[in-house]
C-alpha cells in the first residue's frame, strides 16, 4: 500500500495512441495522509453496490501494478489500457469504465491528502480507449478455445513459398507455443531466444516489466524463426519485422501489436475460424498445459497465483473418461 511519500521524480507518461504527457515531480509535502486508501474513501459518495465496483476495478489495476508504490504511477494506467486492450477480451466501454474509476479513486485520494494533486492530475491525462479503433478488435465475453487440429491448419496456412508466408508462419508456430502476449511478441528479441537442455525457451519480462520468466519456444517454432531470420534481406534485432508498402520491402522496425492482431484475423479467417485473436493462441498453450499439469501452465503463463491460471485456463467442461484408470 501507500508509503510516505518523500522526493521521487516521475516518468513520462508512455505514448499511446491519443496522447504524450509527463508525470509530475511528487515533491515533499508536509500535510499528506501516511496511512493506505482504497475504495472506501468513496463512502458517502456512492452507493454501497457502486462503491463495490469501484474496490474491484481498483483491485484488478493494483494487482497489474504489482504493488501500489507503482500503482500511484500514472505510466502504469497507461500501460493497464494497453493490456486491457490488447491481452483481454473486454469491451471499450467497459475498459473506460474501469480506467475511469481509478482515475476518480485518484482525485479523491488527492483531496483527503493521500497523494498530490498533481499526481492525480497525470492520472486525468491517460486517456481511454476509442470505441471506434477497437470495434473490430474485441468482443464482449468472447473466449474463442482453439482445437490443435484448428490450430495446425492456422499455422500451416501462410506457406513458406514468400518471404512473408516464412515470417508469418514463423510469427504464429511462436504464438502458438510460446504463450506469449501480444506486446511481448511484438517486442521480441533475438537475444531473448535462449538454448536450454534440448530444447528452447524465451525470456521474457512480465507484464510488469520487473520479473523475468521463461516461456516455451517448440523446436519447430525455433526452425521457422531461423529460417525467417536467415531468408530475411535486413538486420534487425527484433524477431518480428514489418514490411513497408504491400507487403514489398522488409525493414527493420519491429511488427507492431495491431499488425500482429491483422495477421491472426487473416489466417484465422481463411481457416474459417471467427473472432479469433492473438490471446486466444495464448489461451490455447495455457489450457492445452493445464490439462496434464495447471502447475506447468502457470508457469508458463507467468502467473504469479495458481487460482488465476485455474480461472482462465482450466477445462469449463468435464472430459468423458476423466477418471478411466483412476485406480
Amino acid at each position: 500500500m501507500v508509503e510516505k511519500m518523500g522526493p521521487k521524480t516521475g516518468t513520462a507518461i508512455e505514448q499511446s495512441t491519443v496522447e504524450q504527457s509527463t508525470q509530475p515531480v511528487i515533491a515533499e509535502h508536509s500535510t499528506l495522509n501516511s496511512s493506505t486508501f482504497d475504495a472506501e474513501i468513496l463512502t458517502g459518495q456512492l452507493a454501497p453496490s457502486s462503491i463495490e465496483m469501484y474496490r474491484r476495478d481498483f483491485a484488478a489495476y493494483v494487482e497489474f501494478a504489482g504493488s501500489f508504490a507503482r500503482a500511484i504511477d500514472a505510466t502504469t494506467l497507461a500501460r493497464w489500457r494497453t493490456n486491457l486492450a490488447q491481452e483481454t477480451s473486454k469491451s471499450p466501454n467497459t475498459i473506460n469504465r474501469m480506467l475511469s474509476a481509478v482515475k476518480r479513486l485518484m482525485r479523491e485520494a488527492a483531496v483527503q491528502g493521500y497523494l498530490t494533486h498533481e499526481i492525480a492530475q497525470a492520472f486525468d491525462h491517460v486517456a481511454g480507449v476509442k470505441v471506434v479503433a477497437m470495434k473490430n478488435r474485441t468482443k464482449t465475453n468472447a473466449r474463442t478455445r482453439i482445437e490443435p487440429t484448428d490450430m495446425r491448419v492456422i499455422c500451416d496456412l501462410p506457406g513458406t513459398d514468400t518471404l512473408l508466408g516464412i515470417r508469418d508462419t514463423a510469427l504464429l508456430a511462436t504464438l502458438a507455443s510460446g504463450a506469449l502476449r501480444v506486446s511481448e511478441l511484438a517486442g521480441l528479441t533475438t537475444r531473448q531466444i535462449k538454448l536450454k537442455g534440448t530444447g528452447y525457451v524465451v525470456l521474457v519480462r512480465g507484464k510488469n516489466d520487473i520479473e523475468e520468466r521463461e516461456a516455451p519456444l517448440s523446436r519447430e517454432a525455433h526452425g521457422h524463426i531461423q529460417r525467417w531470420l536467415r531468408t530475411r534481406p535486413i538486420e534487425s534485432d527484433y524477431v518480428f519485422t514489418a514490411f513497408d508498402g504491400r507487403g514489398e520491402r522488409a525493414t527493420g522496425r519491429p511488427l507492431s501489436a495491431v499488425a500482429i492482431w491483422r495477421t491472426v484475423r487473416k489466417y484465422a479467417a481463411m481457416a474459417g475460424l471467427d473472432d479469433i485473436k492473438p490471446h486466444d493462441f495464448r489461451r490455447f498453450v495455457g489450457t492445452e498445459l493445464a490439462r496434464t499439469d495447471i502447475r506447468k501452465a502457470q508457469k508458463a503463463l507467468g502467473h504469479k497465483r495458481i487460482e488465476t491460471t485455474a480461472r482462465h485456463y482450466v477445462l469449463d467442461e468435464l472430459e468423458v473418461g476423466l477418471t478411466d484408470n483412476l485406480y
